[in-house]
This record gives structure tokens, sequence and C-alpha cells, in this order.
């Protein structure tokens, strides 16, 4: 078999993906300089030109081009032999804010487990910026709005569809709520995000009955909203079984188009063990309707 160094192969395919010498450091966590003599000398032992350099970035050459999609998908071919190879059980471990884990997650945990009883899922609940490598971390869902950093793949499970919700028995009381201004006569629940500050445009908001109460979760405002402490204002798909059964009441809903939502991330790098996070985000992404290509 006539084989170039493997080393250098593995930085050209990087390089290929990103276009950019830094970029494919950072994944490979080596310095830039290193990146491109790992290339260089992959180009005098091949005899050809793989990329272009430019002053802001790559450009794969015809040839190049031919030998980065073979690179590709032969490293793919590598690292599903190796995971394979693998014992039958490896904990894959998924970052997911902590209302999103206790109202969404929790439970659905024994339908995933029921299927993929192989796969060790551990759960971290934080809000928290994920680091892949620092944290040992496969997947995250976050609320959050696109573009992501380059190298990461990434899906939209549900948009944000905002809704501001109350129990029956509040509302019984409660005086009536056509235009966003009538909710200053309300008490208002939210989580960390602030929607209702965002809506009304004012950190207090006016009027000698109107109060907010602010919760360091979005379960937490929840929970005060089916206890008829105010209305609360949250995404639709963390409340969707509340709504169905009546406990809480859809008072408001924001009809703006908006690409902020939940979102599954992951990073994209050949010989990373992603057999099984890709499992997972698959299923994460069929509970939504969606699909993790």
């Amino acid at each position: 078999m006539r084989l170039p160094n493997l080393n250098g192969v593995r930085a050209f395919e990087c390089a290929a993906r990103h276009l950019n010498f830094r970029l494919a450091a950072d994944e490979l966590n080596l310095t830039q300089g290193a990146v491109a003599q790992q290339v260089r000398k992959l180009e005098g032992s091949l005899g050809q030109k793989l990329f272009v350099r430019k002053a802001r970035g790559l450009e794969l050459t015809e040839r190049g081009e031919l030998f980065a999609k073979a690179v590709h998908q032969a490293l793919g071919l590598i690292s599903t032999a190796t995971e394979q190879l693998m014992p039958a059980s490896r904990s894959v471990v998924l970052s997911v804010p902590p209302s999103f884990a206790s109202m969404w997650l929790m439970p659905r945990l024994a339908e995933f487990e029921a299927r993929y009883p192989d796969i060790d899922l551990q759960v971290l609940a934080s809000e928290k910026t994920a680091d892949f490598d620092g944290d040992g971390v496969d997947l995250v869902v976050r609320q959050a709005a696109p573009p992501f950093a380059a190298g990461l793949k990434s899906v939209l499970l549900a948009p944000l569809n905002l809704v501001a919700v109350a129990s029956p028995a509040y509302l019984q009381t409660a005086p009536p709520a056509n235009a966003m201004e009538d909710f200053r006569a309300h008490r208002l629940l939210e989580d960390g995000h602030r929607h209702w500050l965002r809506l009304l445009g004012t950190d207090e908001v006016a009027g000698p009955a109107a109060r907010v109460s602010r919760f360091n979760q979005t379960a937490l405002a929840i929970g005060a909203a089916r206890a008829g402490r105010g209305v609360a204002i949250a995404p639709r798909a963390l409340i969707e079984p509340e709504i169905e059964s009546g406990e809480l009441k859809v008072v408001w809903r924001d009809e703006t188009k908006s690409p902020a939502g939940f979102y599954a991330v992951g990073l994209i790098r050949p010989g990373h063990a992603i057999r099984d996070r890709n499992r997972l985000a698959s299923w994460l992404s069929e509970q939504f309707g969606v699909e993790w290509n």
C-alpha cells in the first residue's frame, strides 16, 4: 500500500473543510504553523499543490478538491470501523439548559433508554457555553440563534414560539389582556431571558398594581403560573403538556418570525466518536419532527 503521512492527511482534511489553517489548528489542538507545515510536507510527498494560499484563507486546487473528497470518505470509514470495535456501552454527554432538562427531557428519557439500552447517557444541566473538548460534551441543546462557530453541526429542534400563560383560577379574577400594554396590570413572571422586559421595553413595568417576578429557571416561573401567581412567558415547546391538559391557558402568543429557538449542536470532525452522539441527536430531532442529517 502506498500511503502518505497520515498526520499530514488529517491536517489536510481539516484545513480543506475549514479552508483556513487557523481554524484547522484550533480543531486539531495544534499551532497554525504546525498544520501549515504538515500540509506542505504532504504536498511535497505527493508532488501536487493542494491549496492556493490567499490573504483571507485557502482555496482548494482542482486536484486538491478531488483528494479532499476521497480523504474525507476514507477517514469516515476509519472512524466507523474504530467505533464498531469500541465496547457496546459508552458514555454520551448531553448538555441542556436546566429547565429543558426537567420540563422536556426527563419525561422522555425512559423512551430513549428503551430504544438505546447500550448508550450510557449522561445529562449535564447547564446554561453556559459548552467546551466540547474541555467539558467532554458530545451534544448540546441551547436556546440560541445562528450563526454557530465553524466546525459545528446544528439543527433547529423547535422555534422559540413564545406564549404567555396563566392558570384558569388566575384568569377568573384577572383583568383582560387584549394588547401587550394590558399586561402592565398583571403580575408578570419570567426567567433569566427576560422576555417581558424585551416586549414591554422597560425594566420596571409601570402601574401601581403591576409587578414582575423573575426566576433563574423557566420551570420556576411556570410553577408559579400553575400556582395562580400571575402570567408567565416561555417557549411553547416546554409547556405543551400543560397547555393541552388545560392546566395553563394561553393568553398571548408571539406571531413574529425569528431564527431563535432550541438548537441541537455538535462537533463535525473525523476520528471523533460520533456514532452514539448521532443516535442521540437523531432521537432528539425525531421528537420535534426534524432530521439530524
